[in-house]
């Protein structure tokens, strides 16, 4: 189903909130990295360094508030927290890995853009 520019920014209020919960760069990056399988916090740090210990919790909370993760507890020794995808999750793997592989494939040109804004003599 293909919607309208128009259609979508009439409805935009009502996604707004969705997108806010979901478009920031933690969240695209710990649902594409826990997509690939279940991990434990501390995996999920190491493969987002440099994510703080807090920014990673506050996210984490975030997205399995919104029903995106789902959070296991390991009753191991010292304890130990696995976090899943949700099927409401893995409905962004194929959107976040586009957006991702967009990102490596033009952040030349963004850097391009940045540097030549910045040598404007008007800024």
């Amino acid at each position: 189903m293909t919607h309208s520019v128009e259609a979508i920014l009439a409805n935009i209020n009502a996604t707004r909130p969705v997108l806010e919960q979901i478009a920031n760069k933690w969240s695209v990056l710990i649902l594409t990295v826990i997509c690939e399988k279940p991990s434990r916090f501390n995996a999920i740090k190491k493969r987002l360094d440099p994510i703080t210990h807090k920014a990673l919790t506050e996210a984490l909370r975030r997205l399995e508030r919104n029903g995106l993760v789902t959070r296991h507890v390991i009753a191991s020794s010292p304890v130990a927290v696995e976090y899943a995808i949700t099927p409401l999750g893995h409905s962004l793997r194929q959107p976040f890995e586009a957006l991702i592989h967009w990102a490596q494939q033009e952040s030349g040109k963004m850097e391009q853009a940045q540097a030549a804004y910045d040598q404007r003599p008007d800024i």
